[in-house]
């Protein structure tokens, strides 16, 4: 029997018009993302732009991380540890911090670099996180008796190599969604069923953007080879979502007060105050800045580009399905990662039906795969609406692979229940996702959020990794 959903139609789902896959009305729209002072009210972001999926369901009215406890994110490993070899693996259960200064606590206290231990995604701060780290010739022993304020280790295991990034098959996630609306419990789970098996909309979440949501715009000077511009965005340019002495620093650059708006960008923006100090050592030559920002910090830029050109591509297939495949997709294989040109959509069709399989899209880079037909045409033309060239990713001044991505993603073992403690009545979700898909994205397709009272915003998203 198809699930029961108050107002949700498979055939329709735009929330709104869609514009063109050029850089239309999203270019100018602000995302929220890393931490900063909180002002009294958010701007708007770029994902209230993006259209929903299950866009004739009225999203529920709700609030997460109202308490970390409310957000609860485990990882699931992408193999078993051996139990033998040189490596120790633990699990680290951490609450108010973000996955890099849990591990610069644990490498301080263990007497070790940072850099040795090894884990596989980024975490959140404003929840409770359980996560995979390792760290060669220590002992478990010593792991194990490991206590700091907000981090706990629960297990150790041996094992014979590094845990890297990506090491990880996805994360679980249990979520408790405060003042809300419980009597609406039975199309919330119809709502759930019907993601379940349609997959979410793979979007970038919000956290990808940065907090003032101009990463990509960075990213893209950097492609175009307008180094000036770029350190202007991440030393200038201040916008709605600056304030204070933070707001004071970007003005003193843009009136070209290098020395005094050096001054005023507090101590924790290091990258920030580096790439100043280069400029005035170097006369004021901006292009000096752009190299004192390290390459970890300079990728991240035009990776965010790259996820800005990628909602793009989901957002021009959302009208006709995202488990609908084209002559010419370059579909995505769920169980390995794989990606095949689609020559038969008689034979191939079913396959996306069972979500073994769905179209995807561009990461775009000089060794991304392009597809042919009317997929290739989209991603052709948004290339060309961003002024950019192909060889961009190859020539510039960093160089980019590049990939393909899933258009959608599935949401497994997902389920939803009402139920009320001391602080009052709440939803309760439990989903799997695969690794690198964004819990956000579920939440936006059911509840109208509001962030809680003293939410401020992480750098990192929640298990989004």
């Amino acid at each position: 029997m198809p699930p029961r959903v108050g107002r949700v139609h498979t055939r329709r789902c735009l929330a709104a018009p869609v514009c063109g896959i050029s850089s239309g009305p999203l270019e100018d729209v602000r995302v929220c993302g890393a931490r900063q002072p909180r002002t009294p009210r958010k701007p708007a972001h770029l994902m209230d732009t993006l259209p929903r999926l299950l866009a004739d369901f009225a999203p529920i009215p709700g609030r997460i991380k109202a308490d970390p406890s409310d957000f609860l994110v485990e990882e699931v490993p992408l193999y078993p540890c051996d139990e033998a070899g040189t490596h120790t693996y633990f699990i680290v259960e951490k609450q108010g911090l973000s996955t890099m200064q849990a591990i610069h606590e644990i490498a301080r206290t263990l007497n070790v670099r940072r850099y040795d231990i090894g884990f596989a995604g980024l975490k959140d701060a404003r929840a409770v996180t359980r996560q995979w780290m390792s760290l060669e010739h220590v002992p478990p022993e010593r792991v194990a008796d490991v206590v700091l304020p907000g981090i706990k280790v629960l297990e150790t295991h041996r094992h014979g190599n590094k845990l890297k990034i990506g090491h990880l098959r996805g994360n679980r996630f249990t979520i408790r969604v405060r003042t809300t609306e419980t009597t609406r419990l039975a199309e919330l789970q119809d709502a759930l069923a019907l993601l379940a098996v349609q997959g979410a909309p793979n979007y970038f979440g919000e956290q990808r953007f940065g907090y003032r949501g101009d990463t990509w715009r960075i990213g893209r000077a950097i492609l175009r080879g307008e180094i000036d511009e770029a350190v202007s965005y991440v030393l200038g340019r201040p916008s709605e979502r600056d304030y204070g002495e933070i707001r004071r620093a970007r003005e003193l650059f843009d009136r070209g007060e290098y020395e005094a708006a050096r001054a005023r960008w507090p101590r924790i923006f290091q990258s920030e105050r580096r790439a100043l100090a280069a400029i005035l050592k170097a006369g004021g030559r901006l292009r000096r800045g752009f190299h004192a920002i390290d390459r970890t910090t300079r990728s991240f830029y035009v990776s965010a580009y790259q996820s800005y050109l990628f909602n793009h591509v989901v957002l021009e297939r959302l009208p006709r399905g995202l488990g609908q495949l084209e002559l010419g997709d370059l579909a995505w294989l769920h169980a390995s990662g794989a990606v095949f040109k689609v020559e038969d959509l008689e034979q191939e069709q079913p396959r996306a039906d069972r979500f073994d399989i769905s179209p995807s899209g561009p990461l775009f880079g000089y060794r991304c795969s392009q597809p042919s037909g009317r997929p290739g045409e989209v991603e052709a033309r948004l290339l060309a609406d961003q002024s950019l060239r192909a060889d961009a990713f190859k020539t510039g001044a960093l160089r980019v692979k590049g990939g393909r991505r899933p258009l959608r993603f599935p949401v497994i073992d997902a389920r939803a229940s009402a139920g009320e403690d001391a602080r009052g009545p709440y939803f309760e979700l439990r989903f799997q996702l695969p690794r690198g898909c964004y819990a956000t994205i579920v939440l936006r397709e059911l509840f109208a959020l509001q962030p809680a009272a003293d939410e401020g915003e992480d750098a990192e998203g929640a298990a989004d990794s």
